[in-house]
């Protein structure tokens, strides 16, 4: 027997639907590409967006084709995200830090119909340009632009576009289960794979990133999403943030520190989003320019561990919340968050600092398990130390990689992370490290992550990576490669001295080399196979 209750399909145009419909006055804020600020609404976000299908659908786009994007944070790409999913086109989110060839990989084996640009981009286009056969319209989301139509002729102007369009446009009603945005995972090594959401999984994933127990939004926040659009779809907020009906502020290209501080105290930032390397320089400059970040009351920290000192500086400096959150593209991204349970309430405000630092709990819709292999063939005891293969299974999880055949699932139904961690009987989870960067010194693993994280609590440290360097007795030993902060006279000893009594004598690192800077990927990760093969002779 069926149950006898009304049935919509969980579509992102309800999202946008909603907010146009009881939050059409909401503020949008957008710092454009010349650094002038857009003052909208998520009513007028709305209208756009269904002038812009509108224009798509005239250029022949029809369901299922892809669509790219190469932009920031900005409400024409808002709009644009909108359009393209709300009409069951596929948005394809392309990330611009990534080399040409990665670009042009990924364009080809997404057959990508049309591909759309901020300015900023336009050198990466034309280095793809003729490698690209299936792209057929390019759109130039900045004003018209005489250098940009001698650069790509036939090149067409967002506003130009949807100017010609009266917006009269009732989103079409199609299966839940339908393609609606496609990331590909940054690719540190082989080809980038392409992760093919679902609305059905989008819309579940807005639902648990706005519970209390997650990032707790609300219509009372001003959320200014730092990480991204290009990345994750910015952890899903510029969906879940048209859903609950909040302020939105996109900061365009301009993510140093000084300017985001400008922009939160403009805009009166309630909730911020971005890695732990953008955070650095958020504190930094609001350090130097006497900012307390006063309406800033909590931030969430991703993309990679949070150094536990980073933690301190947000709520003792600034009053500030840090959310320490776990997840990765093929998780669309949210897997955990580190938010407390009530009977945390007795503990010690330092106990409950320790749990703070932990990548949190999984929330409902998503289960988290520990194994002996990738496998999946042994468990590991939830038991808050031992570790394992982390792994996981819900509903807005990888099933399989976009043009794959074979599934990315082990053989009872779980997808591997590549992390190590351990979970407690509470859920919560504390990755030691990926699989890949843990240091084994005579047979004993040491994790990188916690090498780091000491290294980042020495004041005059900036940043630190630490690797396996090859040992002629031990195998491997840890090396630590830093960044010392601007007229440091730091020295190695002074390093080395720093982790006694902070960690066993055997896991401190046997070198300290320090660097001018440190690789990153294109979404500010640590690019620890690039040191490894600069250092990994370090030793010998």
């Amino acid at each position: 027997m069926l149950g006898r209750m009304m049935f919509q399909p969980l579509l992102i145009s309800s999202m946008i639907e909603h907010a146009e419909r009881y939050h059409a006055d909401t503020a949008v804020i957008s710092k454009n590409t010349d650094h002038s600020i857009t003052h909208t609404c998520w009513g007028e976000i709305a209208h756009n967006a269904k002038r812009f299908a509108q224009a798509l659908a005239a250029l022949g786009i029809t369901h299922g084709q892809r669509v790219a994007t190469i932009a920031w944070n900005n409400h024409r790409h808002l709009e644009a995200w909108y359009a393209i999913s709300g009409t069951g086109l596929v948005c394809h989110t392309i990330n611009p830090r990534l080399f040409p060839e990665q670009v042009e990989f990924i364009v080809n084996d997404a057959e990508d119909q049309v591909l759309i640009f901020d300015k900023t981009f336009l050198p990466l286009v034309q280095a793809v340009l003729d490698k690209i056969p299936t792209v057929q319209h390019f759109i130039c989301l900045d004003a018209e632009d005489q250098s940009i139509v001698d650069a790509l002729p036939n090149v067409y102007f967002y506003d130009q576009l949807i100017s010609a369009q009266d917006g009269q446009l009732q989103w079409p009603r199609f299966d839940e289960n339908t393609a609606s945005s496609l990331c590909y995972t940054s690719g540190t090594t082989g080809n980038p794979k392409g992760v093919l959401y679902s609305h059905r999984s989008t819309v579940l994933h807005s639902y648990a990133i706005s519970l209390p127990d997650s990032m707790n939004l609300s219509a009372r926040d001003v959320i200014m999403p730092v990480v991204p659009m290009f990345h994750v779809n910015a952890w899903g907020i510029p969906y879940a943030a048209a859903a609950i009906g909040a302020s939105l502020v996109l900061p365009g290209p301009q993510l140093d520190g000084q300017s985001l501080v400008n922009m939160i105290d403009d805009c009166q930032v309630t909730l911020a989003l971005g890695v732990p390397t953008i955070w650095q320089g958020l504190i930094a400059a609001a350090t130097a320019m006497g900012s307390t970040l006063a309406s800033m009351n909590r931030n969430v920290v991703g993309g990679s561990a949070c150094p536990p000192s980073m933690i301190q500086t947000f709520k003792e400096k600034f009053a500030c919340e840090t959310i320490h959150a776990w997840g990765m593209t093929e998780t669309s991204p949210l897997g955990s968050s580190n938010q407390l349970k009530a009977k945390h309430s007795s503990l010690s405000e330092q106990q409950r600092a320790a749990i703070r630092l932990s990548q949190g709990r999984p929330p409902f819709g998503v289960s988290l398990r520990l194994c002996k292999d990738e496998q999946g063939t042994q468990a590991v005891a939830h038991d808050g130390h031992s570790v394992g293969n982390l792994q996981i299974q819900g509903h807005w999880i990888i099933d399989q990689y976009y043009g794959k055949t074979q599934s990315a699932l082990t053989a009872d139904g779980w997808f591997d992370t590549g992390d190590i961690a351990s979970l407690d009987q509470d859920g919560y989870m504390q990755i030691s490290d990926r699989a890949k960067d843990l240091i084994k010194s005579g047979g004993e693993w040491i994790s990188s992550v916690e090498l780091e994280n000491i290294a980042m609590g020495h004041p005059e440290i900036k940043m630190a990576a630490a690797i396996a360097a090859i040992h002629p007795k031990w195998d491997e030993r840890p090396v630590l490669i830093a960044i010392k902060t601007e007229n440091s006279n730091l020295t190695e000893t002074d390093v080395l001295a720093y982790y006694q009594d902070k960690i066993a004598k055997w896991q401190i690192p046997d070198r300290v080399i320090f660097v001018e800077s440190i690789p990153l990927s294109g979404t500010g990760k640590m690019l620890k196979k690039e040191l490894r093969a600069l250092y990994d002779n370090v030793l010998l």
